[in-house]
Protein backbone atom coordinates (compact mmCIF):
# COMPACT_ATOMS: atom_id res chain seq x y z
CA UNK A 1 0.00 0.00 0.00
CA UNK A 2 2.76 2.41 0.59
CA UNK A 3 3.72 1.93 -2.68
CA UNK A 4 0.84 2.62 -4.08
CA UNK A 5 0.33 5.70 -1.89
CA UNK A 6 3.61 7.80 -3.20
CA UNK A 7 2.40 6.82 -6.44
CA UNK A 8 -0.85 8.69 -5.83
CA UNK A 9 1.49 11.60 -4.17
CA UNK A 10 3.43 11.82 -7.22
CA UNK A 11 0.81 12.07 -9.73
CA UNK A 12 -0.76 14.55 -7.19
CA UNK A 13 2.66 16.65 -7.44
CA UNK A 14 2.44 16.53 -11.38
CA UNK A 15 -1.26 17.61 -11.50
CA UNK A 16 -0.08 21.02 -9.46
CA UNK A 17 2.66 21.39 -11.53
CA UNK A 18 0.02 21.35 -14.39
CA UNK A 19 -2.25 23.44 -12.61
CA UNK A 20 0.40 26.10 -11.87
CA UNK A 21 1.20 26.65 -15.37
CA UNK A 22 -2.30 28.39 -15.89
CA UNK A 23 -1.92 30.25 -12.77
CA UNK A 24 1.04 32.87 -13.31
CA UNK A 25 1.27 33.60 -9.40
CA UNK A 26 0.96 29.97 -8.28
CA UNK A 27 3.94 28.82 -6.55
CA UNK A 28 4.70 25.31 -6.26
CA UNK A 29 6.76 23.80 -3.74
CA UNK A 30 10.35 23.16 -5.66
CA UNK A 31 10.44 19.92 -3.22
CA UNK A 32 7.06 18.50 -3.44
CA UNK A 33 8.02 16.02 -6.41
CA UNK A 34 11.85 15.57 -5.27
CA UNK A 35 10.06 14.53 -1.50
CA UNK A 36 7.72 12.22 -3.80
CA UNK A 37 10.61 10.45 -5.41
CA UNK A 38 12.87 10.34 -2.69
CA UNK A 39 9.91 8.29 -0.99
CA UNK A 40 10.17 5.98 -3.19
CA UNK A 41 13.76 5.31 -3.72
CA UNK A 42 13.40 5.11 0.77
CA UNK A 43 10.50 2.20 0.05
CA UNK A 44 13.38 0.42 -2.37
CA UNK A 45 15.56 0.71 0.71
CA UNK A 46 13.37 -0.60 2.88
CA UNK A 47 12.49 -3.83 1.18
CA UNK A 48 12.35 -6.80 3.36
CA UNK A 49 14.09 -9.96 2.13
CA UNK A 50 15.68 -11.80 5.31
CA UNK A 51 17.84 -14.03 3.48
CA UNK A 52 19.71 -11.84 0.71
CA UNK A 53 23.01 -10.66 1.95
CA UNK A 54 24.38 -8.41 -1.11
CA UNK A 55 27.40 -9.49 -2.41
CA UNK A 56 30.34 -7.76 -4.28
CA UNK A 57 30.24 -7.45 -7.71
CA UNK A 58 26.91 -9.35 -7.50
CA UNK A 59 23.15 -7.95 -8.70
CA UNK A 60 19.76 -9.17 -7.93
CA UNK A 61 16.11 -8.85 -9.84
CA UNK A 62 13.03 -10.27 -8.50
CA UNK A 63 10.88 -11.90 -10.80
CA UNK A 64 7.23 -13.54 -11.04
CA UNK A 65 6.07 -15.66 -14.26
CA UNK A 66 3.40 -18.12 -12.85
CA UNK A 67 4.97 -20.93 -11.26
CA UNK A 68 8.20 -20.47 -9.71
CA UNK A 69 9.06 -24.06 -10.32
CA UNK A 70 9.64 -23.77 -14.27
CA UNK A 71 10.77 -20.32 -13.90
CA UNK A 72 13.64 -20.95 -11.27
CA UNK A 73 14.76 -23.43 -13.59
CA UNK A 74 14.85 -21.24 -16.69
CA UNK A 75 17.12 -18.57 -14.82
CA UNK A 76 19.18 -21.48 -13.56
CA UNK A 77 20.27 -21.93 -17.06
CA UNK A 78 21.58 -18.60 -17.77
CA UNK A 79 25.31 -18.45 -17.96
CA UNK A 80 26.40 -15.61 -15.02
CA UNK A 81 22.92 -16.35 -12.86
CA UNK A 82 24.74 -17.77 -9.23
CA UNK A 83 21.93 -18.24 -7.34
CA UNK A 84 18.30 -18.49 -7.80
CA UNK A 85 15.72 -18.65 -5.04
CA UNK A 86 11.92 -19.40 -5.22
CA UNK A 87 9.69 -17.24 -3.27
CA UNK A 88 6.90 -14.95 -2.64
CA UNK A 89 6.62 -11.04 -3.32
CA UNK A 90 5.00 -8.24 -2.59
CA UNK A 91 1.97 -9.12 -0.82
CA UNK A 92 0.01 -7.57 2.49
CA UNK A 93 2.65 -6.51 5.03
CA UNK A 94 0.72 -7.58 8.01
CA UNK A 95 1.40 -11.56 6.45
CA UNK A 96 3.81 -14.05 6.44
CA UNK A 97 3.07 -15.97 3.26
CA UNK A 98 3.34 -19.66 3.26
CA UNK A 99 2.36 -21.84 0.31
CA UNK A 100 -1.17 -22.58 1.58
CA UNK A 101 -1.86 -19.09 2.29
CA UNK A 102 -0.74 -17.61 -0.94
CA UNK A 103 -2.67 -20.27 -2.66
CA UNK A 104 -6.01 -18.52 -1.28
CA UNK A 105 -5.05 -15.76 -3.68
CA UNK A 106 -6.15 -13.05 -1.35
CA UNK A 107 -2.39 -12.50 0.33
CA UNK A 108 -1.62 -10.30 -2.89
CA UNK A 109 1.88 -12.28 -3.06
CA UNK A 110 2.84 -13.21 -6.23
CA UNK A 111 5.28 -16.48 -6.56
CA UNK A 112 8.42 -14.97 -7.30
CA UNK A 113 12.36 -15.94 -7.84
CA UNK A 114 15.30 -14.14 -6.95
CA UNK A 115 18.00 -13.84 -9.14
CA UNK A 116 21.29 -13.02 -8.04
CA UNK A 117 23.40 -12.06 -11.29
CA UNK A 118 27.13 -11.57 -11.93
CA UNK A 119 26.92 -8.33 -14.28
CA UNK A 120 30.20 -8.79 -15.84
CA UNK A 121 29.14 -12.50 -16.98
CA UNK A 122 25.57 -11.60 -17.99
CA UNK A 123 23.46 -8.33 -18.61
CA UNK A 124 19.95 -7.78 -16.89
CA UNK A 125 18.71 -6.98 -20.09
CA UNK A 126 19.36 -10.86 -20.97
CA UNK A 127 17.68 -11.82 -17.88
CA UNK A 128 14.73 -9.73 -18.66
CA UNK A 129 14.56 -10.88 -21.96
CA UNK A 130 14.57 -14.33 -21.52
CA UNK A 131 12.37 -13.83 -18.60
CA UNK A 132 9.52 -12.04 -21.71
CA UNK A 133 10.54 -14.80 -23.67
CA UNK A 134 8.77 -17.39 -22.04
CA UNK A 135 5.72 -15.60 -19.97
CA UNK A 136 2.53 -14.34 -21.70
CA UNK A 137 2.69 -10.86 -20.90
CA UNK A 138 -1.28 -10.11 -21.76
CA UNK A 139 -2.71 -12.11 -19.00
CA UNK A 140 -3.17 -11.08 -15.76
CA UNK A 141 -3.26 -13.31 -12.67
CA UNK A 142 -2.61 -16.41 -15.20
CA UNK A 143 0.69 -18.28 -16.74
CA UNK A 144 -0.13 -21.65 -18.44
CA UNK A 145 -2.39 -23.16 -16.61
CA UNK A 146 -2.46 -22.00 -13.41
CA UNK A 147 -4.76 -18.93 -12.55
CA UNK A 148 -4.71 -16.73 -9.46
CA UNK A 149 -3.73 -13.93 -8.49
CA UNK A 150 -0.52 -15.64 -7.24
CA UNK A 151 -0.03 -16.12 -10.59
CA UNK A 152 0.30 -12.42 -11.94
CA UNK A 153 3.45 -11.31 -14.09
CA UNK A 154 6.19 -8.67 -12.25
CA UNK A 155 9.31 -7.59 -12.11
CA UNK A 156 10.64 -5.98 -8.81
CA UNK A 157 13.61 -4.39 -8.73
CA UNK A 158 15.56 -2.68 -5.20
CA UNK A 159 17.81 0.09 -7.11
CA UNK A 160 18.06 2.94 -9.42
CA UNK A 161 20.07 1.48 -11.94
CA UNK A 162 17.78 -1.53 -11.87
CA UNK A 163 14.60 0.45 -12.07
CA UNK A 164 15.86 2.17 -15.39
CA UNK A 165 16.76 -0.98 -16.88
CA UNK A 166 13.13 -2.61 -15.86
CA UNK A 167 11.78 0.19 -17.42
CA UNK A 168 13.69 0.20 -20.29
CA UNK A 169 12.93 -3.31 -21.57
CA UNK A 170 9.46 -3.22 -19.92
CA UNK A 171 9.02 -0.20 -22.61
CA UNK A 172 10.43 -2.62 -25.63
CA UNK A 173 8.16 -5.40 -24.71
CA UNK A 174 5.07 -3.46 -24.06
CA UNK A 175 5.89 -1.88 -27.60
CA UNK A 176 5.24 -5.61 -28.95
CA UNK A 177 1.63 -5.76 -27.15
CA UNK A 178 -1.64 -3.93 -27.66
CA UNK A 179 -1.99 -5.33 -23.78
CA UNK A 180 0.71 -5.63 -21.40
CA UNK A 181 -0.01 -6.04 -17.47
CA UNK A 182 3.15 -7.18 -15.93
CA UNK A 183 3.53 -5.21 -12.68
CA UNK A 184 7.32 -3.35 -13.15
CA UNK A 185 7.50 -1.63 -9.27
CA UNK A 186 10.29 -1.55 -6.33
CA UNK A 187 10.22 -4.80 -4.75
CA UNK A 188 8.53 -4.44 -1.11
CA UNK A 189 9.23 -7.60 0.42
CA UNK A 190 10.41 -11.08 -0.37
CA UNK A 191 10.01 -14.40 1.93
CA UNK A 192 11.62 -17.88 0.75
CA UNK A 193 9.65 -20.41 -0.20
CA UNK A 194 9.51 -23.69 1.55
CA UNK A 195 12.42 -26.21 1.15
CA UNK A 196 10.52 -28.86 -1.23
CA UNK A 197 9.89 -25.69 -3.86
CA UNK A 198 13.98 -25.07 -3.62
CA UNK A 199 15.27 -26.96 -7.11
CA UNK A 200 11.98 -28.82 -7.29
CA UNK A 201 12.79 -29.21 -10.98
CA UNK A 202 16.12 -30.85 -10.12
CA UNK A 203 14.62 -32.99 -7.42
CA UNK A 204 11.88 -33.67 -9.25
CA UNK A 205 12.55 -33.58 -13.01
CA UNK A 206 9.23 -35.02 -14.39
CA UNK A 207 7.14 -32.59 -12.37
CA UNK A 208 5.02 -29.71 -13.61
CA UNK A 209 6.42 -27.01 -15.60
CA UNK A 210 4.30 -24.39 -17.76
CA UNK A 211 6.86 -23.38 -19.59
CA UNK A 212 8.18 -26.02 -22.76
CA UNK A 213 11.23 -27.86 -23.29
CA UNK A 214 11.75 -25.67 -26.53
CA UNK A 215 11.37 -22.33 -24.62
CA UNK A 216 13.67 -23.56 -22.07
CA UNK A 217 16.19 -25.13 -24.57
CA UNK A 218 15.76 -21.46 -26.80
CA UNK A 219 17.24 -19.25 -23.89
CA UNK A 220 19.66 -21.51 -22.27
CA UNK A 221 21.39 -21.64 -25.53
CA UNK A 222 21.37 -18.21 -25.92
CA UNK A 223 24.49 -16.67 -28.10
CA UNK A 224 24.22 -12.87 -27.84
CA UNK A 225 23.60 -10.70 -24.87
CA UNK A 226 21.21 -7.64 -25.88
CA UNK A 227 23.07 -5.52 -23.42
CA UNK A 228 25.94 -4.92 -25.45
CA UNK A 229 23.03 -3.83 -28.21
CA UNK A 230 20.98 -1.59 -26.54
CA UNK A 231 18.14 0.17 -28.53
CA UNK A 232 18.82 4.10 -28.65
CA UNK A 233 16.47 7.08 -28.34
CA UNK A 234 13.91 7.69 -31.41
CA UNK A 235 15.71 11.30 -31.92
CA UNK A 236 18.68 9.61 -32.53
CA UNK A 237 17.63 6.33 -34.76
CA UNK A 238 15.59 9.28 -37.13
CA UNK A 239 19.02 10.95 -37.80
CA UNK A 240 20.95 7.64 -38.65
CA UNK A 241 18.43 5.90 -40.60
CA UNK A 242 17.47 6.66 -44.39
CA UNK A 243 13.68 7.29 -45.14
CA UNK A 244 12.91 3.89 -46.27
CA UNK A 245 14.92 2.30 -42.86
CA UNK A 246 13.03 4.01 -40.80
CA UNK A 247 9.74 3.28 -42.79
CA UNK A 248 10.20 -0.26 -43.07
CA UNK A 249 11.99 -0.74 -39.29
CA UNK A 250 10.01 1.72 -37.15
CA UNK A 251 6.25 2.01 -39.26
CA UNK A 252 6.25 -1.85 -40.60
CA UNK A 253 6.32 -0.69 -44.36
CA UNK A 254 7.84 -3.51 -46.73
CA UNK A 255 10.27 -2.74 -49.57
CA UNK A 256 10.16 -3.15 -53.20
CA UNK A 257 11.57 -7.13 -53.98
CA UNK A 258 14.49 -7.49 -56.18
CA UNK A 259 15.33 -3.85 -55.58
CA UNK A 260 16.85 -3.76 -52.28
CA UNK A 261 20.41 -4.04 -51.21
CA UNK A 262 20.92 -8.37 -50.10
CA UNK A 263 18.69 -9.55 -52.11
CA UNK A 264 21.39 -11.49 -54.08
CA UNK A 265 24.19 -10.68 -51.91
CA UNK A 266 26.33 -13.64 -51.33
CA UNK A 267 28.73 -12.47 -49.56
CA UNK A 268 30.52 -14.05 -46.44
CA UNK A 269 29.22 -12.27 -42.98
CA UNK A 270 26.27 -11.72 -40.81
CA UNK A 271 23.63 -9.29 -40.85
CA UNK A 272 23.14 -7.12 -37.99
CA UNK A 273 19.89 -5.05 -36.72
CA UNK A 274 20.16 -1.67 -38.48
CA UNK A 275 19.13 0.06 -36.05
CA UNK A 276 21.35 -1.46 -32.45
CA UNK A 277 23.56 -3.85 -34.02
CA UNK A 278 22.77 -6.57 -32.26
CA UNK A 279 23.18 -9.91 -34.72
CA UNK A 280 20.33 -11.75 -37.04
CA UNK A 281 21.51 -13.92 -39.55
CA UNK A 282 24.60 -14.97 -40.99
CA UNK A 283 25.42 -15.89 -44.63
CA UNK A 284 25.56 -19.56 -44.26
CA UNK A 285 22.08 -19.92 -43.47
CA UNK A 286 20.92 -17.53 -46.64
CA UNK A 287 19.24 -19.21 -49.36
CA UNK A 288 17.92 -17.91 -52.89
CA UNK A 289 14.12 -18.01 -52.22
CA UNK A 290 13.21 -16.34 -56.05
CA UNK A 291 11.00 -13.79 -53.61
CA UNK A 292 13.34 -11.04 -53.80
CA UNK A 293 13.86 -10.49 -50.42
CA UNK A 294 16.86 -11.87 -48.03
CA UNK A 295 15.90 -15.18 -47.05
CA UNK A 296 16.83 -17.15 -44.56
CA UNK A 297 16.31 -20.40 -42.74
CA UNK A 298 16.83 -19.33 -39.31
CA UNK A 299 18.48 -16.39 -36.93
CA UNK A 300 21.93 -17.13 -35.70
CA UNK A 301 20.78 -17.63 -32.01
CA UNK A 302 16.65 -17.66 -31.98
CA UNK A 303 16.47 -15.41 -29.13
CA UNK A 304 17.58 -12.33 -30.57
CA UNK A 305 14.19 -12.56 -32.77
CA UNK A 306 11.29 -12.04 -31.59
CA UNK A 307 8.09 -14.11 -33.33
CA UNK A 308 4.17 -12.04 -32.94
CA UNK A 309 0.95 -13.05 -34.47
CA UNK A 310 0.17 -10.62 -37.19
CA UNK A 311 -3.64 -9.98 -38.76
CA UNK A 312 -2.96 -7.02 -40.65
CA UNK A 313 -4.44 -7.00 -44.32
CA UNK A 314 -6.95 -9.47 -43.51
CA UNK A 315 -4.22 -11.75 -43.25
CA UNK A 316 -2.37 -13.67 -40.82
CA UNK A 317 0.97 -14.11 -40.44
CA UNK A 318 4.02 -14.74 -38.04
CA UNK A 319 5.76 -11.38 -37.96
CA UNK A 320 9.55 -10.97 -37.25
CA UNK A 321 10.98 -8.18 -34.72
CA UNK A 322 14.35 -7.68 -33.47
CA UNK A 323 14.48 -8.42 -29.99
CA UNK A 324 16.81 -5.30 -28.55
CA UNK A 325 15.43 -3.04 -31.05
CA UNK A 326 12.13 -3.86 -31.31
CA UNK A 327 12.56 -3.60 -35.31
CA UNK A 328 10.22 -4.58 -37.96
CA UNK A 329 12.22 -7.19 -39.87
CA UNK A 330 9.27 -9.11 -42.24
CA UNK A 331 7.44 -11.94 -41.70
CA UNK A 332 8.59 -15.69 -41.03
CA UNK A 333 6.77 -18.87 -43.18
CA UNK A 334 6.53 -22.67 -42.78
CA UNK A 335 6.37 -25.25 -45.32
CA UNK A 336 8.00 -23.21 -47.15
CA UNK A 337 9.02 -25.31 -50.54
CA UNK A 338 12.32 -23.90 -51.52
CA UNK A 339 13.84 -23.53 -47.67
CA UNK A 340 15.91 -26.47 -47.36
CA UNK A 341 14.61 -26.43 -43.78
CA UNK A 342 11.19 -25.69 -44.86
CA UNK A 343 10.88 -22.20 -42.81
CA UNK A 344 11.59 -18.82 -44.46
CA UNK A 345 12.71 -15.67 -42.90
CA UNK A 346 11.87 -13.52 -45.45
CA UNK A 347 13.44 -9.94 -44.11
CA UNK A 348 13.17 -6.34 -46.00
CA UNK A 349 17.35 -5.28 -46.51
CA UNK A 350 16.13 -2.09 -44.93
CA UNK A 351 15.92 -3.68 -41.69
CA UNK A 352 19.50 -5.15 -41.82
CA UNK A 353 23.43 -4.25 -41.97
CA UNK A 354 25.72 -6.56 -43.76
CA UNK A 355 29.66 -6.73 -41.65
CA UNK A 356 31.83 -8.82 -44.36
CA UNK A 357 33.69 -11.99 -42.06
CA UNK A 358 36.76 -9.84 -42.68
CA UNK A 359 35.30 -7.18 -40.59
CA UNK A 360 33.59 -8.54 -38.43
CA UNK A 361 36.50 -8.94 -35.66
CA UNK A 362 36.89 -5.08 -36.20
CA UNK A 363 33.55 -4.28 -35.97
CA UNK A 364 33.05 -6.46 -32.11
CA UNK A 365 31.65 -9.84 -33.51
CA UNK A 366 34.27 -12.02 -33.39
CA UNK A 367 32.90 -14.40 -31.18
CA UNK A 368 30.67 -15.03 -34.03
CA UNK A 369 33.03 -15.73 -36.44
CA UNK A 370 32.58 -19.82 -35.84
CA UNK A 371 29.06 -19.66 -37.43
CA UNK A 372 30.25 -17.98 -40.76
CA UNK A 373 31.92 -20.72 -43.11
Amino acid sequence: MKNKTTKLLIILVLGMLIFSACSPNAEVPESALEQAVNEEKAEMADAIDLTYTKKDGIEVIYLAGGCFWGLEKLMQSLPGVVDVVSGYANGKADIVPSYTAVSTGVTGYRETVRVEYDPEVISLDAILFAYFHVIDPTIQNQQGNDIGTQYQTGVYYTDEASRSTVERIGAIEQARHEKFVVEIEPLERFYDAEEYHQDYLVKNPLGYCHISSDEMNTVAEMIVDPGKYPLPPLAEIKAKLTEQQFNVTQEDATEIAFMNEYWDNHERGIYVDIVTGEPLFSSDDKFDSGTGWPSFTKPTDENTVRLIEDFSYDMVRVEARSRAGNSHLGHVFYNDPVSPTGTRYCINSAALRFIPYEEMEAEGYAYLMGFVE
